[in-house]
């Protein structure tokens, strides 16, 4: 039998929503800005939309006749609901690991939201990115820039705006535009776990703060600074004409 997508904090599904639920909703409206904001900043020619979950925004950053955009997805079962409910006109989907099936340089825009956090070693994702680009291509990507791992089982690494922002710098991406989100959540609320969504946070999480104190410390300090809420930046950066893509090294 067939799994169904189902709504949760690893991947957003508009048509399993929970109806009414503020953080599904406030969430999904967070996603929809970050896709905006790209669909603005993407050029024409072929772009990538890495982990694509179940491809509402690959479908909204297919922008003009100029535009082909291609979803990529780990999860069979995203993309086969992405093809039934998203495919359109310039809009393709695709089931893989990363983009390691997209010869390097070849590609104009590269779309990634809420993406690296889930990997333990975010810089090679970055690096994948980058190298997949042409000299002059676009990357967009986001994350959230206040602590996520503790609640969030689905996240491994945790990124400041600095952090993130150093990821471009570390691989020579020149920064062209950001988008900052605030999202205020209440702890009681959260804590009990009465919408589907949080049903999905991390169990047993006094445990895992007596294991991980730096984790407890980092959720500190973020509450100290800026209150009861989670931040997430989406950041524009463009690949300088002069990056020449490692030479493609064919099998025997």
């Amino acid at each position: 039998m067939e799994e169904t997508q189902r709504d949760s904090l690893e991947r957003i599904v508009p048509d399993a929503m929970e109806s009414g639920a503020a953080t599904g909703d406030e969430t999904l409206q967070l996603h929809l800005e970050r896709y905006a904001f790209a669909k603005r900043m993407l050029p024409s020619g072929r772009v990538l939309d890495l982990a694509c979950g179940v491809g509402y925004g690959t479908a909204m950053l297919a922008a003009s006749a100029s535009r082909q955009v291609i979803g990529g997805d780990i999860s069979g079962t995203a993309i086969r609901h992405a093809r039934q409910n998203y495919l359109r006109p310039g809009v393709s989907f695709v089931r893989g690991d990363g983009a390691a099936w997209i010869r390097p340089g070849t590609i104009d825009g590269i779309v990634s939201l809420e993406t690296l956090e889930h990997v333990l070693h975010p810089d090679r994702l970055f690096e994948n990115f980058v190298h997949l680009l042409r000299p002059g291509g676009m990357l967009i990507a986001s994350v959230p820039v206040t602590p996520s791992v503790d609640a969030n089982p689905h996240h491994l690494t945790d990124f400041t705006p600095a952090s993130f922002r150093r990821l471009g710098e570390r691989h020579g991406l020149r920064p062209i535009d950001s988008l900052d989100q605030v999202q205020t959540f209440s702890p009681v609320s959260i804590l009990a776990r009465r919408e589907q969504r949080t049903r999905d946070l991390r169990v047993g999480l006094l445990r895992y703060y007596t294991i991980h104190p730096g984790a407890l410390a980092r959720r500190i300090v973020a509450v100290v600074r800026f209150g009861f809420t989670n931040r997430y930046l989406t950041v524009a950066w463009r690949k300088g004409a002069n990056q020449v893509p490692p030479p493609v090294v064919d099998g025997p």
